[in-house]
């Protein structure tokens, strides 16, 4: 296409184009930039693409689609302003890959805990239905069984619609994303059509970046504000702004719940750590997947996978055989003392507090619970005093240690947290900042049978310290500390 018929196409009102040439690439990037590229000058929250523009023509652009045009321009180039750029390259870029969304099934997953797993069981679900299945997700982007390194929880809106084309080529005929509220205010998704969306919960996070609860509540709204009529929007119905979420929403709305009367109901049956029954649609489920947190993901699948027109008896058996999704309440036990070690990416206060709840449910009075924590650093400081107040209720005893701490002073961070905790527990508190020490020191103190919860890093494997990311895997430095004190 050239670039006048993109203009056309977006009814981008603009002087006469000097130089009408077949676009190459869509960029946000200078760096990127080839010969016939078509530059978009994006304003984002660390960089502004307009100090850019230069280098891009430079490097080829022909066309500069930026929100203030420069004092100095270049004969030859394509200089075009739009009211937000960072809008317009979604739209660009779903055009420059032949709208890929809207050739297959598209279910964006957004809230504040449970994106990855319910995407990712939805990706497993589908799969073992027979679809060919793309997933977008924090741990991995995956092409059915080609697996794509993740490097954000949803890609920018050029290389998001660069892997749903590849998606589309490939056969799959559905694809499930999460949807950060980064990704819905920063345009990221703008251009993209879905087929369906579906809210988990939302809680105090990200607030580094939204600055008030209220930013951050109305990002995830505008995701089903702008859903088309002909999708469906589920949302849970326990969480107290589940249907503030669907308000002007002009999609089918269906809700899901475990306690309130909704369109998609289920009961835990038994939460035990060897699984979940669960009673879904008045069927009995048996399920590898652990706590009350699972159940609303398992029953937030189910409900999509029946919007999705599939038979309901072939659905609640493929549930039954999921596994847990990685660094998601992944559990080992020591051979010796049969210590129980959880891994769980819980990172935020609601999230720590739903594993501890699961753990505390499942143990008998004489087990105690050691939970390692931490924060990470550059992240919303609010939640930190908050995390250490959770761990210290629900467990005998914390280990706060280091997280990614990034930029951040590691010692300051275990100071904020420890800021939080009521001096009646302050004597169940040990701070250890070296993190391979914490895990160490939690299983040297566990006696038989006691539970360690590692949370924060998940699926992670790797720290961030001063801009460098060091090889660090919780699972794979827990079990090789249990066999190290075993012998």
């Amino acid at each position: 296409m050239r670039i006048s018929e993109y203009i056309e196409q977006l009814n981008i009102f603009t002087s006469e184009i000097s130089n009408d040439s077949e676009v190459t690439r869509i960029c946000i990037n200078s760096k990127l930039v080839i010969p016939g590229a078509v530059f978009i000058a994006v304003k984002g929250s660390q960089v502004d693409g307009h100090a850019y523009i230069q280098q891009a023509i430079e490097a080829g652009a022909q066309t500069i689609i930026c929100e203030s045009i420069p004092s100095i321009v270049k004969l030859g180039i394509n200089y075009v302003e739009v009211q937000n750029a960072a809008h317009t390259a979604g739209l660009m870029a779903s055009m420059f890959f032949g709208n890929p969304s809207s050739k297959l099934q598209l279910i964006g997953v957004t809230g504040t805990n449970g994106k990855t797993s319910t995407a990712t069981l939805l990706y497993n679900l589908f799969k073992k239905l027979g679809y060919t299945v793309g997933l977008i997700s924090t741990v991995k982007n995956c092409i059915q069984d080609e697996v794509i390194p993740s490097t954000h929880t949803t890609p920018d809106c050029i290389a998001l619609n660069e892997l749903l084309s590849k998606m589309v080529t490939g056969g799959c005929t559905y694809c499930f994303m999460e949807v950060s509220s980064h990704a819905i205010h920063q345009h990221r998704i703008a251009g993209l059509v879905f087929k369906g969306g579906i809210f988990s919960n939302i809680t105090h996070d990200h607030l580094d970046y939204h600055v008030t609860f209220k930013n951050y509540l109305e990002a995830k709204k505008k995701f089903f504000d702008e859903l088309p009529k002909a999708s469906f929007a589920l949302t849970n119905m326990d969480d107290k702004n589940g249907m503030v979420m669907v308000q002007n929403c002009k999609a089918k709305i269906k809700t899901y719940s475990l306690s309130s009367l909704s369109d998609f109901r289920a009961q835990i049956l038994e939460n035990a750590f060897s699984g979940l029954v669960l009673k879904i649609d008045g069927e009995e489920v048996h399920t590898r997947l652990v706590g009350e947190f699972n159940a609303y993901n398992m029953l937030a699948v189910y409900a999509t996978a029946i919007l999705l027109e599939q038979d309901k008896t072939q659905v609640l058996i493929a549930l039954s055989s999921l596994e847990a999704v990685e660094g998601r309440f992944n559990y080992i036990i020591s051979d010796k003392d049969k210590i129980v070690g959880i891994v769980d990416y819980a990172h935020t206060p609601d999230a720590l507090e739903k594993v501890l709840e699961t753990i505390n449910g499942s143990r008998t009075k004489d087990v105690k619970v050691i939970t390692i924590v931490g924060c990470g650093g550059d992240r919303d400081k609010t939640k930190r005093p908050v995390m250490g107040a959770v761990a210290s209720k629900m467990s005998q005893k914390i280990i706060l240690t280091s997280d990614n701490p990034r930029s951040e002073s590691a010692v300051e961070i275990i100071k904020e947290m420890k800021a939080g905790i009521d001096a009646t527990r302050v004597k169940n508190v040990l701070s250890i900042t070296d993190r391979r020490e914490a895990i160490r020191t939690a299983c040297t103190i566990a006696e038989r049978g006691d539970i360690i919860l590692l949370a924060g890093k998940g699926h992670e494997a790797y720290q961030e310290i001063d801009g460098v990311k060091y090889p660090f895997d919780d699972k794979q430095v827990l079990a090789e500390t249990f066999i190290e004190l075993d012998r």
